[in-house]
């Protein structure tokens, strides 16, 4: 069964998605097997690619629309809104 799920989660204010927290969002998206994107000022980028995420450029503060399609896309995105939550630089 298929299952999409959508939501969105700022950035904290002092935390930019360049190498470190992007990073980390990674390595959570990679922990599902559902297909993960992100979304900003327009801009699509696969959740599980480092070199997509960063070149969301995303700044702190920045709303991020998080989408994911397949049986474990509600974790997923619970799992990744918590990792953005929890960023630190």
């Amino acid at each position: 069964m298929q299952v999409n799920s959508e939501v969105s989660v700022a950035l904290p204010p002092a935390v930019a998605l360049h190498a470190r927290p992007a990073a980390n969002f990674v390595k959570t998206a990679l922990r599902f097997r559902s297909r993960v994107t992100v979304r900003v000022n327009g801009k699509n980028a696969d959740a599980k690619s480092i070199l997509a995420v960063l070149a969301l450029g995303a700044t702190g503060g920045t709303v991020l629309m998080l989408t994911a399609e397949g049986e474990d896309g509600p974790a997923a995105l619970d799992a990744l809104a918590a990792c953005v939550s929890g960023l630190v630089e």
